[in-house]
């Protein structure tokens, strides 16, 4: 047995305890998490006393693995049409560079305190880095194809990398509302009535998304000229983009939005007249690099939708640091805290992923990871703040 100590124990799934004792056996299960003291058996257990936070592992809900190796060779702040034709540019690389790169990204979130990993994947190439990891992985097998007549190819293909998966957690998922069309929404759906097919989809992550949608404009009509993409058969829908296609899926898979950088209050309570388990995922430190603005986070507060977060990939990101993210969020809101922001960072991710039995919060029986948080002024992250993986 271990026992740790920290100035608060955040267990998440109840409140903060102050000077708490979570006690953990060979194999990282929590045996017990208690007030300093509290049982007479804790009299004889030696006890690591730290300063900080003690609190689960983080879960990253979004990212790319299969992009790492193009850390730092995307320029900053051009925008997302810009963005998607330089990764399109740039990700065909040599597979034992995109592996390797893989790699020392699988090892960077470990040391990052991050537990489990909902990864996007349009390869197989990173069959072997999940295998081997000490990380959780969900693989989203990510299906593209806006044109009508090919869904039933794509959906097919996706399939088939599905199965290269298994039996590691995986599901098929759309990528975005521009890039997936309605009959390959629909191929989804019913693949999704049984099962486990989680879905992650890339929401709002432009401007220009929701203008596509509403009158046909925008850079996306630029971008698909780019890639020689015919879309007469396209009519503005006269609504946002994520009011468009919430119609279009399951009612019975947990789905994720992603970036959510121009979401409006309007499309939130559209959202709410759905039959649809909804989370949303916030990548700050993506949407800085790529729009130079992250999403309107204060009007998701108290909607009653599951939140998460996560880093996206390195082709959008200096790093895939979770604390890195509640940090952005703190510093551009300072009035979300950072018990708030644990719970997103870990119970809310697991809650998606469908691993909160298991990870999440610090509860007798689990094996969620033990993340010590230091360096904080108070309640407030400060650029000083770190986190050490305890277990």
């Amino acid at each position: 047995m271990k026992s740790f100590q920290a100035d608060y124990v955040f267990p998440v799934s109840s409140g903060p305890i102050r000077n708490g004792i979570v006690t953990v056996d060979d194999t990282g299960k929590i045996l017990s998490v208690s007030e300093p003291y509290a049982t007479a058996e804790q009299l004889s257990i030696q006890v690591k006393k730290l300063s900080g936070i003690i609190c689960p592992g983080f879960i990253n809900t979004h990212c790319h693995l299969e992009l790492s190796h193009l850390k730092g060779k995307i320029e900053m702040g051009k925008g997302l049409v810009n963005f998607i034709k330089d990764v399109q540019q740039f990700r065909g690389s040599d597979k034992n560079e995109i592996l390797d790169s893989a790699l020392i990204a699988d090892a960077e979130m470990y040391k990052n305190g991050i537990v489990a990993v909902g990864d996007i994947s349009n390869t197989n190439l990173t069959i072997p880095v999940k295998k081997s990891s000490k990380l959780y992985y969900h693989t989203f097998i990510e299906a593209f194809g806006f044109v009508p007549n090919q869904a039933e190819e794509v959906f097919k293909k996706s399939l088939s990398l599905l199965e290269d998966f298994k039996p590691m957690a995986c599901s098929i998922t759309p990528h975005a509302p521009y890039s997936v069309s309605k009959d390959l929404f629909k191929l989804i759906k019913n693949l999704s009535k049984f099962g486990n097919n989680l879905l992650s989809i890339h929401n709002q992550e432009s401007a220009d998304e929701n203008k596509f949608f509403r009158y046909k404009t925008g850079s996306l009509v630029e971008l698909y000229q780019h890639f020689g993409i015919n879309i007469d058969f396209f009519k503005p829908q006269a609504r946002n983009s994520l009011q468009t296609i919430v119609p279009l899926l399951t009612n019975n898979q947990r789905i994720l939005f992603v970036h959510n950088t121009f979401t409006n209050l309007k499309d939130l309570y559209f959202v709410k007249r759905f039959d649809r388990n909804i989370s949303f995922c916030f990548c700050p430190n993506a949407n800085l690099y790529i729009e130079n603005c992250i999403p309107k986070i204060n009007l998701f507060l108290n909607q009653g939708f599951n939140l998460t977060l996560g880093t996206d990939s390195l082709a959008s990101n200096h790093g895939l640091s979770i604390l890195d993210e509640m940090k952005v969020i703190q510093n551009k809101l300072p009035d979300i805290n950072v018990e708030t922001l644990i719970e997103w960072a870990t119970l809310g991710g697991a809650k998606f992923l469908g691993i909160d039995h298991e990870k999440g919060s610090l509860e007798p029986g689990k094996s969620p990871g033990l993340n010590l948080i230091s360096g904080l002024n108070e309640w407030s992250f400060t650029t000083e703040t770190t986190v050490t993986p305890l277990i």
